[in-house]
């Protein structure tokens, strides 16, 4: 059988940080038989400046040795209500993904895997990716992803049976991010 990684941006959502701050997120899925993800379905949700820290992660992290693909810019006038710019900029980091993960490079690389299969902010995909925490890569890949609406393989179901809530002190509330 012939590897694939299949990558979809979709279903953006505006969250409310409070009355007057509000951002949009988007979902990221994957689907796979590549070796190199321990899942092989997934889901996250993922804003545009956590894209924006995975960019200059994985350039820090391969030493100049692979030239990223681009981001689309970032837009002083983006509008939340504005459907032509959300769809042009969904289309951007799909892109981005789908160029990033062609990389043999960038796929041995945990920042990016943490980044696509597990709820983790940012600064607990560096302390994870860096060895600082209890758990491994594959231990937040496999504990942490959120549960699937769309796609469901008998691997995550029994995975999902068997799963403990996430520690709290090393994921968002999934509530709080809104799922």
């Amino acid at each position: 059988m012939e590897k694939f990684i299949s990558v979809w941006v979709r279903d953006p959502r505006i969250q409310k940080n409070d009355f007057w701050h509000a951002h949009m997120d988007y979902e990221i899925c994957i689907h796979t038989n590549s070796l190199c993800f321990t899942k092989k379905i997934s889901c996250v949700r993922r804003r545009y400046s956590e894209f924006v820290w995975l960019r200059q992660k994985l350039q820090a992290n391969s030493l100049l040795m692979v030239q990223l693909p681009e981001l689309p810019p970032k837009n002083p006038f983006f509008s939340l209500n504005n459907a032509q710019q959300i769809t042009k900029r969904m289309m951007g980091l799909q892109k981005f993904l789908e160029l990033t993960l062609e990389s043999n490079l960038l796929l041995s690389d945990s920042c990016l895997h943490l980044f696509l299969q597990s709820e983790l902010g940012v600064s607990q995909i560096e302390a994870c990716a860096s060895g600082r925490t209890h758990y491994s890569v594959s231990q937040a890949v496999l504990r942490c992803g959120c549960k699937l609406q769309r796609f469901h393989s008998q691997e995550d179901l029994l995975e999902t049976s068997r799963k403990e809530s996430c520690d709290s002190d090393t994921v968002r509330n999934l509530n709080d991010a809104g799922h």
